[in-house]
C-alpha cells in the first residue's frame, strides 16, 4: 500500500482536471467540541459539492494517511477523543502505531499536494508564538508551506500568536500573501489584526493568475490567501481584546506554556465570549471554504 491513500473520487477528479478542495481534520479532532465537529465536517463537504468542486478531507485512520475520507472515517475521527494531532513529522509514527489522527495545516498540505490537489481551505494558519525569540516556538505550518506549492485559504492566524513576527517569517520564507479584497491581514476572530499586507486580489481569477505565474517561475511555495471573516460575523473587537488579555493573564497565573498554551487560551476565549468565538470559528471556516472552491474552479477553468 502506498501512502497517502487517495479516494477513487478524488483521484479521478484530479486526473480529469476538475476542481478539488482539500480540508484539514484537526478542526474535527481538536478544533471544535462534539457534536459540532462532525456536523461542521459534513457541512463543509456539502458546501464544496454545492459550489461545483470535489471535497477531499484529509486525515489518518488506523495509521493510514488518507486523502478523501469516507463518511464513516469522518465519524470515527469526530468520535475519537484519543485521536492524535499529526503534523508532518508525526505521520510516520502515527502509521507505525496505527493511530487515528487529525492532520494539521502542515500535514494536510503535504498530503494534499502528494495527491495532486492544488487548493486547501483551513480556518487559521499556525504561526510564530509570543516569546519565540527564546523558545523557538514556531508552527511547522510555515516551513511546510514554504516548500509546498498549493493555494491555502485562511483567515490569517489566530490572534493568540505574534502576528507581526508571523508576517516577517512569511516574507523570509518567500510565501506570497494575498489579502482577499483587503490590504489588512485578518486576525481570525476579527477581520483586521492591525497589520497591513502589501498585495491583494479582488477575484478568484486574480488568485489563479498569481498561481500560474508562480508555477511558470518554478517557485515551490504556497500562495497564502488571507480571507477576512465578514465584518458582520466577526467577534466584537473590544470583546475580543478583553477576552484575549484575560486569557493571557490566567495562563501566566497558572503557569501554562508549551503545547498546552494554544488550547488553554482558545478555551478561555470561548468561555469569556459566552461561546460566541465558536460561532465565529465556524463562520470563518465556511467563508474560507466558499472562496477556496471558487479559486479551485478558476484554476480548473484556466488550465
Amino acid at each position: 500500500m502506498s501512502l497517502p491513500v487517495v479516494s477513487d473520487e478524488v483521484r479521478r477528479a484530479v486526473a480529469e482536471g476538475r476542481p478539488v478542495v482539500a480540508l484539514e481534520s484537526t478542526i474535527i479532532t481538536h478544533g471544535l467540541p462534539r457534536p459540532d465537529n462532525g456536523e461542521v465536517a459534513r457541512a463543509a463537504e456539502r458546501q464544496i459539492r454545492a459550489a461545483g468542486a470535489v471535497p477531499a478531507t484529509v486525515g489518518v485512520v488506523d495509521g493510514v494517511a488518507t486523502v478523501g475520507l469516507t463518511g464513516a472515517q469522518l465519524d470515527r475521527l469526530a468520535d475519537d477523543r484519543a485521536a492524535a494531532k499529526a503534523s508532518v513529522r508525526d505521520l510516520p509514527v502515527a502509521a507505525a502505531k496505527r493511530r487515528n489522527a487529525g492532520t494539521t495545516v502542515a500535514a494536510t498540505s503535504f498530503l494534499a499536494h502528494r495527491a495532486g490537489i492544488r487548493v486547501f481551505a483551513t480556518g487559521g494558519l499556525g504561526g510564530v508564538h509570543h516569546g519565540a525569540a527564546t523558545s523557538f516556538d514556531e508552527s511547522a505550518d510555515l516551513v511546510t508551506l514554504a516548500a509546498t506549492p498549493l493555494v491555502v485559504v485562511s483567515a490569517g492566524v489566530k490572534s493568540i500568536l505574534d502576528v507581526a513576527a508571523t508576517l516577517e517569517r512569511l516574507e523570509t520564507l518567500n510565501i506570497p500573501v494575498l489579502g482577499y479584497r483587503t490590504s489588512r491581514f485578518p486576525g481570525f476572530y476579527v477581520a483586521d489584526s492591525g497589520h497591513e499586507i502589501e498585495y491583494s486580489a479582488d477575484t478568484p481569477e486574480e488568485v489563479a493568475a498569481a498561481v500560474a505565474a508562480r508555477d511558470e517561475l518554478g517557485l515551490r511555495s504556497a500562495v497564502l490567501v488571507a480571507n477576512p471573516v465578514p465584518a458582520e460575523e466577526q467577534l466584537d473587537p473590544a470583546l475580543h481584546d478583553r477576552a484575549l488579555a484575560e486569557a493571557w493573564e490566567e495562563a501566566r497565573r497558572q503557569g501554562v506554556g508549551g503545547h498546552d498554551i494554544t488550547p488553554f487560551l482558545l478555551d478561555r476565549i470561548r468561555s469569556a465570549t459566552g461561546g460566541r468565538s465558536l460561532a465565529v470559528n465556524i463562520a470563518v471556516y465556511r467563508n474560507n471554504i466558499e472562496l477556496a472552491a471558487a479559486i479551485a474552479i478558476a484554476l480548473a477553468e484556466a488550465a
